[in-house]
């Protein structure tokens, strides 16, 4: 059956409607004074809508990124004993490919303003260990020994979550996240990929 709803813009989740009301009263009030009961009776739906889509406040700005870091996480375990520099690298440009501005982009680019620079450093650094853990073990699986094996999956995972962070920061005019992401890998070149 064909829905008669109104013609024009389309009718937001509840998903999106929450994360937009959580970054206006971000950057209205700020996030330690921002309440998941503020967010809720902005976006206008329960509070159990809300926790049907993210575990936490913070939850709203990473849960795109946690979900491409997790499909990454996963790639990279298949990788196995073939693992290679330039088949994680591969594996790393998906998680920021077309990556559109969103709740984490906005929050990166106004942090002071949301009064979310402390809680950043503290979410990046869960993300970077979760990142740079899969990579490590990618390395490790192909024959790197251990400790190159960590500095390789922590360079790597400062290299992706940098360039979300240098993109959202300086806006469009640094190209897209992907092209951030090549030069900040690029940047890795005392770190072969090799045993």
């Amino acid at each position: 059956m064909k829905s008669t709803g109104r013609a024009g813009r389309p009718r937001a989740s509840s998903r999106e409607t929450l994360a937009e009301a959580a970054c206006e009263l971000f950057l209205e009030r700020g996030y330690d004074a921002t309440s998941v009961a503020d967010i809720t009776q902005r976006a206008g739906v329960s509070r159990s809508s809300f926790f049907n889509y993210f575990t936490s406040k913070s939850d709203v700005l990473w849960s795109g990124v946690d979900e491409r870091i997790g499909h990454a996480a996963l790639s990279l375990g298949e990788l196995g004993a073939s693992a290679t520099g330039d088949a994680v690298r591969g594996v790393l440009l998906l998680v920021v490919r077309d990556f559109a501005p969103d709740p984490l982009a906005l929050a990166l680019r106004n942090a002071r303003a949301m009064g979310l620079e402390g809680e950043l450093v503290r979410d990046t650094g869960l993300r970077h260990a979760r990142l740079a853990a899969a990579v490590s073990a990618a390395a490790a699986a192909s024959g790197i020994d251990v400790l190159k094996a960590d500095i390789l999956g922590s360079a790597h995972a400062a290299a992706v979550l940098s360039s979300l962070r240098v993109w959202a920061e300086q806006g469009a005019g640094r190209g897209s996240p992907e092209a951030v992401l090549r030069e900040g890998l690029g940047t890795i070149h005392d770190l072969p990929w090799a045993s």
